[in-house]
């Protein structure tokens, strides 16, 4: 595609018939990485898809995360489906937690342009502080479902705006607030919180992708390969999330967490970043 820069270019040129296993390796390795990912901690892949398109694949910020964007639609509805198919996705709180999330994203936004830039990344730093804290006082459980009773509906909704709200502001996944917030505030158990976070995460891919892919801002054919092999490697994720116990699983998910606290304040230092 027009505009698409370094491996994506170099890769067409080192074999024929577009053809280029160097250039393709990469995108198949980011991908692979990016999937594992997604199924195990039940998050987009973005967080690691952004920085690596633009590292090793040499696309700028901006075209990284559309193409990102496009790459995380046949992850998450693999990975949706890999931990619906064993029963642990909630529709009813993936609903709830999709309105939410539509509402804070809005308010994220707003709030994007009257916080003084400074105060954003570490507003999500602040958040995985709180997670950290949370996940040693309400560890982590492998079965409790969904009773939706008021309480936890309100829960719900609560955790869907602040998903909604660290996205508008940070630029983050809501997969990294989403399964926490499931956790800790809802009380559902690990698996059925990834599945469902997962599963939160298909119909807001699928608008970003079509707007990105209508606009020619992302690069598809980089999307399309890394798409492919991080589809391929999400369900080998939950598999090991559902092999893993809950307890080396939270603190896996609670390194995972500190990495993309250091990603946010090390990309993050004014406004124009963070609203990537």
């Amino acid at each position: 595609m027009r505009g698409g820069t370094g491996t994506t270019e170099t890769g067409r040129n080192e074999g024929r018939g577009g053809v280029a296993v160097p250039g393709r390796l990469p995108m198949v390795l980011v991908g692979l990485a990016a999937g594992l990912l997604s199924g195990l901690f039940g998050v987009g892949g973005g967080v690691l898809l952004v920085p690596a398109l633009v590292a090793v694949l040499g696309l700028d910020h901006r075209r990284a995360a559309a193409t990102s964007l496009v790459a995380i639609l046949p992850t998450s509805v693999v990975g949706a489906l890999t931990y619906g198919l064993r029963g642990q996705v909630s529709l009813v709180a993936a609903v709830i937690l999709l309105a939410g999330t539509l509402v804070g994203a809005q308010v994220g936004a707003w709030l994007l342009h009257r916080l003084p830039a400074r105060v954003l990344p570490w507003t999500f730093a602040s958040f995985v502080v709180l997670v950290l804290v949370s996940q040693q006082v309400v560890p982590p459980v492998r079965h409790a479902d969904l009773t939706p009773d008021p309480v936890r509906v309100v829960a719900l909704v609560v955790v869907g705006l602040a998903a909604g709200v660290l996205s508008g502001l940070v630029g983050v996944g809501g997969g990294v607030v989403v399964v926490p917030g499931l956790e800790a505030v809802v009380g559902l158990g690990d698996l059925l919180a990834r599945g469902t976070s997962l599963a939160v995460m298909v119909p807001t891919a699928v608008s970003g992708a079509v707007a990105h892919l209508r606009r020619g801002h992302a690069d598809l054919a980089t999307a399309v390969v890394t798409g492919l092999a991080s589809s391929a490697a999400s369900p080998v994720g939950a598999l090991l999330a559902a092999r893993v116990p809950p307890g080396p699983t939270s603190w896996m998910f609670s390194a995972f967490l500190v990495v993309v606290a250091v990603l946010v304040l090390r990309r993050s230092p004014g406004r124009s970043t963070a609203s990537r």
